[in-house]
């Protein structure tokens, strides 16, 4: 994510109440059955908004029970040991923490922590047979030098100053409104109090923006991949999708910042689930919810039907709270679902490494390069042309894609022995691939989309990445790609889409209608029936913040 001069991308949360594996230390083991017939609260879904909604109501004193599917808690926040005999903890679906207000740390007490990458970004690129790149980071003289050597001046990087000082204005007066009660579209714009940034980021489309601050292709490409991030949508969609991804990708903190977890994603859901346990809350996972009934007045508890190994069960509550997709919320209603959902557009690939590669810009160290995040094709005509191509139902031709290495900042998610032999982790995230491109055959487009999305990478490196790669005890290179068909089969997201749904606005009537609406942006048609995942309106990304308020509407405040 662009970050006002300190470009860091990542952190998306594949949401859900499903997940594969647990924080890296076994996850949770099973957390029993009910202890009662009837709760204050049964919360559907132990992702980390589940969590933050169970600990929240816990200790306001009442009774709290969460039904997960799954043998562990987390969701899609977890890392997971994904390499036979390999001790590299990878957090493997979100990798990165900016949305998670401070609040909600404090609040709960949380131990877990962050760190700042001292690298924003390197995007490598060849020009007139010189390999090169563009290196942001904290230090503005060097950043500075960078843009001039890329552009031959310093009006793109005085442009790029002069549009994130704006936007980080913008995210400072959005941000906290994340946790108060859904403000209107008049009332946010009020708080924004500019004419000019509000026009440029919620009316205009992202595209006319970038195109007016700035000239380079490279430079302007950066800027649009915060538009991007699981989004499938070109820079000048008149629906606004790619704005309502740029803006949350940019108001993070109140700065937009986009940092690492200390431990893996999992810290942050093992915190959340012994907040909820220390404040009294019951946690049953192995128990897959198969439908809510409710009178439709909230009048008298819902019972929430559940499956185990053994059997069916049900229980009732006062109020439930679904951290699942809107799509599933209809679905245990008994509903017609909504529309079709916005299908996911991204490719996952989780490696592990023995050294990181040589690079062709010999300017530049790995360490530096890979410390932040490093864009491969995401040129602006390149993101246009891999959009297109993608619309036309045909995979790009030059496969866009960001890599992260958790590792350089934190090598706590390697065993003691990896670490001394320079074992490094790197994450994978490519755009612009939605799920209708794999319907016909799943692993055979996989297996194309990774071989040429590798080649892209390849052509910035001294060295080809699979001589890098690490091995795992039966000899396979330590390798896993994940397409929105694969995320959608393991973490039950609605095609894929990370986001749960099309993200809306933060503000009320920004498309958050029906489920996920109200006060809160939680409420749902039915009284007592509230959704508090990341289908939510303000929800998206490793947050918490749809739990959070799904517990504030539910206390009255």
């Amino acid at each position: 994510m662009t970050t006002f001069g300190r470009d860091a991308h990542g952190g998306d949360d594949d949401g859900g109440n499903g997940g594969n594996g647990g924080s890296g230390r076994g996850g949770d083991a099973g957390g029993g059955g009910p202890r009662r017939d009837v709760y204050d609260d049964v919360i559907v879904g132990g992702g980390h908004n589940g969590l933050v909604a169970a600990a929240y109501l816990a200790r306001a004193g009442r009774s709290v029970l969460v039904l997960e599917r799954l043998g562990h808690t987390g969701g899609a926040a977890v890392s997971t040991r994904p390499f036979a005999g390999v001790d590299a903890r990878l957090s493997r679906y979100s990798y990165l923490v900016s949305l998670l207000p401070a609040k909600i740390v404090r609040d709960l007490g949380l131990d877990f922590a962050v760190r700042r990458r001292t690298v924003s970004s390197y995007t490598p690129v060849e020009r007139g047979g010189r390999h090169g790149g563009l290196l942001v980071g904290a230090d503005e003289a060097r950043t500075r030098e960078s843009f001039a050597r890329l552009t031959g001046s310093e009006r793109e990087y005085d442009s790029w100053r002069a549009f994130y000082g704006t936007v980080r204005q913008v995210a400072g007066k959005v941000f906290p409104t994340l946790t108060e009660p859904l403000p209107a579209r008049a009332e946010l714009k009020a708080r924004i109090d500019d004419e000019a940034a509000w026009r440029m980021l919620f009316e205009e489309p992202l595209g006319r923006a970038v195109e007016e601050h700035f000239a380079d292709d490279l430079v302007r490409g950066v800027v649009l991949t915060d538009g991007l991030i699981g989004t499938f949508a070109d820079a000048h969609d008149p629906s606004l999708a790619q704005n309502r991804c740029f803006l949350y990708h940019v108001i993070g903190g109140g700065t937009g910042d986009w940092d690492v977890p200390v431990g893996g994603m999992g810290a942050l859901t093992d915190a959340l689930a012994g907040a909820a346990r220390a404040a009294g809350a019951q946690i049953a996972t192995r128990h897959e919810v198969l439908r809510i009934d409710t009178d439709g007045t909230g009048t008298g508890p819902a019972e929430v039907v559940f499956r185990t190994a053994t059997g069916e069960g049900r229980v009732a509550a006062r109020t439930v709270l679904v951290n699942a997709s809107p799509r599933a919320l209809a679905e245990l209603l008994g509903e017609e679902p909504p529309s079709p959902p916005a299908e996911g557009a991204q490719l996952k690939v989780n490696m592990l490494l023995r050294r990181l590669p040589r690079l062709r810009d010999a300017s530049v160290d790995p360490h530096e390069a890979f410390g932040g995040t490093f864009h491969i094709a995401e040129g602006y005509a390149e993101l246009a042309r891999a959009h297109a191509e993608a619309a036309a139902g045909e995979l790009p031709s030059v496969p866009p894609s960001e890599i992260y290495c958790h590792s350089l900042t934190d090598p706590t998610v390697l065993g003691p022995e990896l670490v001394e032999q320079g074992y490094q982790t790197l994450t994978l995230f490519g755009l612009h691939t939605p799920a209708r491109l794999f319907e016909k055959d799943n692993q055979g487009t996989r297996e194309v989309l990774l071989t040429a999305t590798l080649a892209q990478l390849d052509a910035h490196l001294a060295e080809p990445i699979t001589d890098c790669l690490a091995f795992d005890a039966d000899g396979r290179p330590c390798i896993e790609a994940k397409t929105p068909l694969d995320l959608e089969r393991e973490l039950r997201l609605p095609g894929g889409n990370i986001f749960h749904r099309e993200l809306s606005w933060p503000h009320r009537g920004g498309g958050g209608t029906g489920f996920g609406s109200g006060r809160w942006g939680v409420e749902t048609p039915y009284p007592g029936v509230l959704l508090c995942g990341a289908g939510a309106v303000r929800g998206g990304g490793v947050s918490g913040v749809p739990g959070h308020n799904a517990a504030m509407a539910v206390l009255g405040r």
